[in-house]
């Protein structure tokens, strides 16, 4: 029996038109854009100079604090300058700018695919070397990953769950890496569930990447303690507190992590990235991306080196088609709008989606019929019909912390399913934003 989540989600068309479309090696590009915040938490500070020669690997950026990252430069040139420029978003964030040169890769990286298991070192030393490769949650949180292996002392994890759901529209990078590199992933999960000192990890993928399956399936034969579970499509069941609900059917309580109920969700993005880093100290710099789009003429799937300008990447897909009208870094659901098609990919870009005017085109807002779709399809179990009420009277922050809007994961259910069109993920967003700022501000007064 397939399983799924139990509390609300939506099944919005899956649009996978690039699942066929295995993995290709982008392109030299002639210059990188390095981003500094490419992760969770502080940004990097640059350990380079204007000047400067760096190889594939060469550590260019360290870690500012405890939630923080290294940064490796993801081609071989010379450092042309530092400086801040705008991110996929439109933030000014800190990058260095390499003129790339050649194909130079640091001597202790093992460039060759010949798979490695046999793994003899201590947790710490595992630990290490994650650290030292700059990995991060590349199923979109960034999150750094050697702190997720280290739970509190008092907090103790009994299962590994990998995350292949991919439950988004359009992606399909995380499908294409489960079905061409399995052994690798498992290995990486093998490595896990040592430094978490667990005897079982799942690998929850949705039925509608029947290929995945099977390969994981087959591979994971050879690996104790690792199963492999097909889930019902159902959005959005990639999010950390549903996949738990459906692969083991513990609840992550409101205001909780995963570990209070002894659970460690990784992508399988990054299970990849830590056999590279502890296998073949291989650093974090290239990453599997999706191009995808009903207006294009061919969908890709490329292996593109972090720095990568979104502009290069589509001129090398065909360019944007003329009824192009939105470029999305993401999905359709969680996605955002591409402000800056100059700004270059971080490592947790897994998709650039090109929609036409008539997909996006939003529909006029009208009054609220109180139909209540929109708290049934709530996959956290909140109202976002009261939450918009309490947005659109103002300044009822304390109200809005109350009704749990911190509890909101931003899928987007809510939208998808409101028949008068209201923009209720927006507003929740905007007002998120808002009391933090309140909450931070109280916090400085203390």
């Amino acid at each position: 029996m397939k399983k799924t989540f139990c509390l609300g989600g939506v099944h919005p068309n899956d649009n996978k038109i690039s699942k066929n479309a295995a993995i290709e090696v982008f392109p030299p590009i002639e210059t990188a854009y390095i981003s500094m915040a490419q992760h969770l938490g502080a940004p990097a500070e640059p350990v380079v100079a204007v000047g400067d020669k760096v190889k594939v690997g060469t550590v260019i950026g360290k870690p500012t604090g405890f939630i923080s990252g290294y940064v490796h430069s993801s081609v071989s040139g010379t450092v042309k300058a530092i400086e801040p420029r705008a991110d996929i978003a439109g933030n000014l964030v800190m990058h260095v700018v390499i003129a790339v040169e050649g194909d130079e890769w640091c001597e202790e990286i093992d460039r060759s695919r010949d798979i490695v298991r046999e793994c003899n070192l201590t947790s710490e030393e595992i630990l290490s070397k994650i650290q030292n490769a700059g990995v991060v949650g590349l199923g979109g949180a960034s999150f750094p990953t050697h702190v997720k292996l280290n739970p509190p002392k008092d907090k103790k994890a009994v299962a590994l769950i990998l995350n292949g759901t991919e439950c988004e529209p359009f992606i399909t990078s995380d499908d294409r890496i489960m079905r061409e590199r399995p052994v690798e992933i498992l290995i990486g999960a093998e490595i896990m569930m040592k430094v978490l000192n667990v005897d079982k990890a799942y690998v929850g993928i949705e039925e509608n990447k029947p290929e995945a399956i099977a390969s994981m399936s087959a591979a994971a034969k050879d690996f104790k303690g690792i199963e492999v579970v097909t889930l019902k499509k159902k959005y959005p069941q990639g999010g950390e507190k549903q996949l738990i609900d459906a692969v083991i059917g513990r609840q992550v309580p409101s205001g909780k992590l995963p570990i209070d109920v002894g659970a460690v969700v990784q992508n399988v993005a990054t299970s990849l990235s830590i056999y590279e880093a502890v296998q073949k100290n291989k650093p974090v710099i290239d990453n599997s991306v999706t191009v995808s789009g009903h207006c294009m003429d061919v969908q890709h799937n490329y292996l593109v080196r972090v720095g990568t300008p979104v502009s290069k990447i589509l001129e090398v897909a065909g360019g944007i088609p003329k009824d192009a009208a939105k470029i999305v870094s993401g999905g359709p659901m969680m996605g955002k709008a591409i402000a800056n098609l100059d700004a270059a990919t971080v490592k947790a870009n897994g998709s650039i989606l090109i929609l036409s005017e008539e997909e996006t085109v939003r529909k006029p807002e009208s009054n609220c019929i109180r139909c209540g779709k929109c708290a049934s399809a709530c996959p956290m179990g909140l109202e976002p019909w009261l939450l918009n009420k309490l947005a659109r009277v103002g300044g009822r922050y304390d109200d809005l912390e109350k009704e749990r809007i911190f509890d909101c994961i931003e899928c987007g259910c809510c939208l998808y399913t409101c028949p008068a069109n209201i923009p209720l993920l927006d507003l929740i967003r905007i007002n998120k934003a808002e009391v933090m700022k309140i909450i931070r501000g109280r916090a400085a007064k203390k």
